[in-house]
């Protein structure tokens, strides 16, 4: 159950990445369907990640994962109108669940452990900053969302080789292949996601 989880998990996340990527610079309804497979294959992705994490007592990372799942219903809804300004009642939930899951995460773990006193802990909180800031960004159509992709997958990759997940670790160095590309294409395209 275990291999099949990390493959779940790996193959929609990957292809999240991979679509966003591949978006970026795209002609107008090309970008919108690929934006939405992203996020359709996110959520998709969101039961097997959080049943690996709290299999292995993440609950800090597991929390913000599926937490983060309305920002993805955010930016699936934007990409499906090809909203660039998001719906304000919205925004202000998604904002609200951000930042509730936020400093949920972080309350969390230091009433839990009584302070930051672990590895895993340290990674689990790059993963949370980075996968919550970083969907929410992008679902605004910011381009600083794929810096903080970025940082959640060197956490979280390093988070699963601690827990000997070859596997997921393996899917989230690949993801960062793919963000990497999107923001690089985000910084040299005049049309990408990026309100500037």
């Amino acid at each position: 159950m275990d291999l099949f989880l990390q493959i779940w998990g790996a193959v929609f996340y990957l292809s999240n990445k991979v679509f966003f990527a591949l978006s970026v610079g795209r002609e107008a309804l090309l970008k919108q369907w690929l934006q939405m497979a992203a996020w359709i294959v996110y959520l998709l992705g969101v039961p097997a990640w959080v049943a690996v994490l709290l299999g292995h007592n993440n609950w800090i990372a597991a929390s913000i994962e599926a937490g983060g799942v309305p920002a993805m219903l955010l930016g699936l809804y934007n990409a499906f109108k090809g909203a660039v300004q998001t719906h304000k009642t919205l925004n202000a939930l998604v904002s609200l669940c951000t930042y509730a899951s936020l400093g949920f995460g972080l309350f969390y773990s230091l009433n839990h452990h009584g302070g930051i006193v672990s590895l895993s802990q340290v990674l689990e909180m790059g993963v949370m900053i980075g996968f919550l800031m970083g969907s929410y960004l992008l679902a605004k159509h910011r381009d600083q969302g794929w810096l903080f992709f970025m940082l959640m997958n060197v956490s979280m990759a390093a988070l699963m080789i601690l827990q000997d997940k070859p596997i997921l670790m393996g899917q989230q160095l690949a993801s960062l292949c793919f963000v990497v590309y999107g923001y690089t294409k985000t910084r040299h395209e005049p049309h990408a996601l990026s309100d500037h």
